[in-house]
């Protein structure tokens, strides 16, 4: 059951210069790196590819929040800073890192509530939870099945088809890679709760079905 939505109290201006840092501090984990820094040549290691998935995971995150009657302003920032650690610190640690980043700037850039920051710190820490969603804050629920959902349907697609260049696969193995889309994408829609989480979901597997269905009648064709 939701919670009552509150007054926003991050402004327009606020959540802008938000974004702004984040994307900065993506940009300076990268650029300090030695030598170029680890899969500094792979798009997914980049201050770019990362802000555009946080920037996708806050909108998910938002619409899910609206529809399900958590907390909007805890969910979008924590959206925000969700992956802010995740160029400098090892997978399985960005998560708490991305807390203490993110309790660093709410604490000197504003006079927000304790409550809202530990809100959004705790959102932002059990974000890799692997465990059932129920168990957990609306707000962090919503900023989870956002996190799942953002790689599924076209935009699943597209990273993938992206990543078999840099692999240097031929459109024939197009057909196994947008499976592994699809896999991806029944494995997240497993484990979001939320109705309206479900419907994203199911709408971004009927495209990536479609595609499936074009992709395996086109490369018979050639095949024949």
């Amino acid at each position: 059951m939701g919670v009552e939505i509150k007054e926003t109290r991050v402004t327009d201006a606020e959540f802008e210069a938000m974004k702004r840092f984040v994307f900065e501090y993506l940009a300076a984990s990268v650029e300090k790196e030695d030598e170029g820094g680890r899969m500094r040549w792979y798009p997914w290691h980049s201050a770019e590819y990362r802000h555009n998935h946080i920037l996708n995971v806050v909108a998910l995150a938002e619409e899910i929040a609206e529809k399900e009657g958590a907390d909007v302003d805890v969910t979008r920032v924590a959206g925000l800073f969700h992956d802010v650690a995740k160029l400098e610190t090892d997978q399985e640690l960005h998560a708490e890192a991305g807390a203490r980043v993110a309790r660093e700037y709410l604490e000197s850039r504003g006079e927000y509530p304790e409550s809202f920051v530990s809100q959004v710190c705790r959102a932002v820490e059990y974000h890799s939870y692997q465990g059932d969603l129920d168990d957990l804050a609306l707000e962090t629920q919503c900023l989870i099945e956002a996190d799942l959902l953002d790689k599924v349907g076209a935009n699943g697609i597209a990273l993938m088809l992206l990543r078999m260049g840099y692999e240097a696969r031929t459109h024939m193995d197009s057909e196994e890679m947008v499976d592994r889309v699809l896999e991806r994408g029944l494995e997240a829609a497993s484990r979001v709760e939320s109705d309206a989480a479900e419907s994203i979901a199911h709408q971004r597997l009927k495209r990536v079905r479609w595609f499936s269905d074009w992709l395996e009648d086109e490369i018979a064709a050639i095949g024949g």
